[in-house]
Order: C-alpha cells, then structure tokens, then sequence
C-alpha cells in the first residue's frame, strides 16, 4: 500500500482468501492496528484503494457481508472482470499477509426495520449484503424471505451459505435450469407495509422496479443498490479552475480517484454514480463528456452543465471544472 491508494484509508491486512466459486473470490480484512474497525449495519459498502502498474490508484466499492456484529474484521466478495480496468484482478491476486487500505463504510441501501415484511431479491454477486441485512432482520424478530438466482449449482455456494444460516426464507433458483425468476409472483399480494429490496444485474433491477410499479407498490417501499461499471476511456486534462492545477486523467481511472491521489477531497458516498454527492459543475470542455451515471437527468447531461467524477469523463483533450 503506498501513498496514492492509502491516502484517509483505515490499514487493514489480508487475513483469509477463499475462492468460493468461479470468479469469485472472498476476502477477509483485519485492522492493522489490531483493534475494531468502524461499526456498519447490513447494505453497508466500503471502498478498497488498489495500486495498479504504471502508478495507477483506483477506489473500488464493495458491499460488506460479514456480520455487522463483529468488527474484529470485515469481509467481502470480489467477482473478477476480465474486460474490466483492472481492480478484480488486482484483488483475485491478493494473499493472506497483503497489506490495503479501507474507507469507513457508508450505507444507501439500509433496511427499513419497521417494515410489516422484508422481501430480498438478489442476483450473482447482489447476494452478499443480504448477508448482514438478514442477521441484523433475525435478530429484530423480523418478518422476511429472499429469492436469489444463480446461473448454476457451481456458481450458488454463498446462496447455499445464505439459506444454510437463514434456512427456508432462502429461495434459490438456477436461471440455467428454470428460468428467471417470475417476479410478479414474488410481489403480489403481499401485506401492506412490506418492502422490497434489490440487489443485483441493472436489467434484474430495472425488471423488478417496473414489476412492483405495475403492481402498485409504493416507490418509498421498493429499495435497490446498483453501483455502474467503472468504464475505460480516453485519456485527458482535467483542469482545476480555481486553483489552476491541472491533472491527467488516464484512461482507466476516474477523475475522482485522480483528485483523490492529489490530496483532493470532494463528498462521495457511492463511487457508483448513483447518490449525487460528487454532482461537480462544468467550466469548459473541447470534448465530449461520457456521462456514464444514473443521477443527472438526461437534460442535464445534453447541455453538459454538470457531471459525475466518480463514473464519467471527458471524451480526451481538456475538461475545466469549478474546484
């Protein structure tokens, strides 16, 4: 760990490595120090800083599944992305002893405890903050049931996790065998005061979202985490208009992981394009901006006002910013 990816990251050590099915491998995090790590409660995620090759430092977002109980250590679950910038496979790559920063944990996807029940539908690696999410529902004496889909028996060992701790309210389905999940059933007739949870692939959440609208649910009761790809692109000058700094943005890192191994702060809480917080106004630009987020409105992004840092970028030669 060096300064680019440590810089206002907790220390924590690898403790434990299990590639618990293809692709996807589980990893253990323990406090340098030896102490506890910062409470969170289920749908939490942090941030991991990864060195790359070629001084690169990039900030991956992963959800927390170990129990929000016991910070003597965190876990998470890594699926590798070949085609990806490069931060899975830093992490497929990681041992027991490797030594990584951490952020503190943020949560946008909170359970909402007083709901009359809780209905979880997950897909591939959407499972894992069902992990504390249900814990901490047990424990309340909480009503719940989860439906996740898996391609194959092969891929399902963290589902078979999840219902061999939560037992019948775990539904698995092999979408190899049977086919999606049929979510109108899932949604219909339920209690009112339920709420629904998605965690998953964007058309998995996109299906059940417009499911639960034809049915007529709330949207304050039908809840998602969806954090967008972080995308290559071209390389270019990102130009600080208040303090005339300007940086080079490469091509697979985002602009918000560049000002960040600069020293410069800017708000975030889902590194995903997805909660607003990094919303920074556009000076200038001689090139196209590739809006990559889910939070401007598509009139914003016409008229090229504003943009995400944390998922989007310019489209090469010079972006000028109000910072």
């Amino acid at each position: 760990m060096n300064a680019g990816s440590s810089v206002g990251l907790i220390p924590v050590i690898v403790t434990q490595v299990e590639d618990v099915s293809p692709g996807v491998r589980l990893l253990r995090l323990s406090p340098e120090d030896g102490h506890y790590l910062p409470g969170f409660s289920g749908g939490s995620h942090i941030t991991v800083g990864i060195d790359l090759d070629g001084d690169i430092h990039l900030r991956n977002a992963y959800s927390l599944m170990s129990s929000p109980y016991d910070t003597s250590h965190y876990e998470i679950a890594v699926r590798r992305m070949d085609s990806g910038r490069g931060g899975s496979r830093f992490m497929h790559r990681l041992r027991e002893g490797d030594r990584l920063g951490v952020s503190s944990p943020v949560n946008l996807f909170p359970i909402q405890i007083h709901g009359k029940l809780h209905i979880f539908v997950a897909g591939g690696i959407g499972i894992t903050p069902l992990f504390p999410q249900l814990e901490e529902l047990e424990r309340a004496g909480a009503a719940f049931e989860a439906h996740v889909s898996c391609r194959t028996s092969e891929d399902a060992t963290l589902a078979h996790r999840l219902s061999g701790r939560f037992g019948s309210n775990i539904n698995i389905r092999y979408t190899s065998e049977t086919g999606r999940q049929d979510f109108a059933a899932i949604l219909s007739r339920r209690p009112l005061g339920s709420h629904v949870y998605i965690c998953g692939p964007s058309a998995m959440i996109a299906d059940v979202r417009s499911t639960a609208r034809a049915l007529g649910w709330s949207n304050s009761h039908v809840h998602y985490e969806q954090f967008v790809e972080q995308k290559t692109g071209k390389a270019f000058d990102l130009k600080l208009a208040r303090s005339g700094l300007t940086l080079r943005v490469p091509a697979q890192v985002s602009p918000l992981e560049v000002l960040e191994a600069n020293g410069i702060s800017i708000p975030y809480l889902c590194r995903g394009g997805a909660c607003g917080q990094c919303e920074t106004r556009i000076l200038q630009s001689d090139c196209g901006i590739e809006h990559n987020d889910v939070w401007l409105s598509e009139s914003v992004k016409a008229c090229n006002s504003h943009f995400m840092p944390c998922i989007s970028r310019a489209d090469g030669g010079v972006l000028v910013i109000d910072l």
